[in-house]
C-alpha cells in the first residue's frame, strides 16, 4: 500500500487533532484505549528477534538491496533506472520487518513471501530513480517489482 501526502484540507486537520491531543495530554487526561505492559512489549520483541530466518534467505535479504545498487546484474537498461540505491540499512530493515510480518501472522520462521510482502514498504523510499526512469513514468513500486522478480528465490536446506 503506498500512503500519499493528505490533501491541504485534511492536513489541516491532522494539525488541529494532534494540538487537540496534545492539549488534552498537558493536562493528563489522556488515557490510551489500550495500555500494553513493557513486559510484553519486551517479550514480543525477544520473540521477533529469535524468529527463524534461514541462512539463504538472509543471503535473499542481501541480495535484494544490493540490487538496488546493482540493478545491471538483472537485466540489462536496469542501472540506468536508479541514481542511487538503499543502504545496508535497508537489509536490517527487511529482516526486522519480516520478521515482525511472520510474527504477526502466527509463524515461527521467515518464508520468503515475508521477505517479499515488506520488501517494496522498505526500499521504496529508500531509492532514487533517474530522472529518465521517472519521465518514462517508472515507480520505485515497479522497480523494486523488477527487482523482486529478478533476483532468484533460494532453495531452502
Amino acid at each position: 500500500m503506498v500512503v500519499d501526502y493528505p490533501g491541504a484540507e485534511a492536513e489541516r486537520r491532522i494539525l488541529q487533532l494532534n494540538r487537540e491531543e496534545a492539549r488534552a495530554a498537558s493536562g493528563n487526561d489522556f488515557t490510551p484505549a489500550v495500555q500494553v505492559s513493557q513486559e510484553t512489549i519486551s517479550q514480543a520483541r525477544s520473540e521477533i528477534l529469535n524468529m527463524h530466518l534461514a541462512p539463504e534467505l538472509e543471503e535473499y535479504i542481501v541480495n535484494l538491496v544490493v540490487a538496488t545498487r546493482e540493478p545491471d546484474r538483472l537485466a540489462a537498461g536496469l542501472a540506468a533506472a536508479v541514481q542511487f540505491g538503499a543502504s545496508p540499512r535497508a537489509s536490517i530493515a527487511i529482516d526486522r520487518a519480516s520478521r515482525a510480518h511472520a510474527w504477526l501472522a502466527g509463524r515461527d520462521y521467515v518464508g520468503p513471501d515475508d521477505i517479499q510482502s515488506v520488501a517494496a514498504d522498505v526500499l521504496r523510499h529508500r531509492i532514487l530513480l533517474s530522472f529518465e526512469a521517472e519521465a518514462d513514468g517508472m515507480t520505485p513500486d515497479q522497480f523494486i517489482d523488477k527487482l523482486i522478480a529478478g533476483v532468484g528465490v533460494p532453495k531452502l536446506q
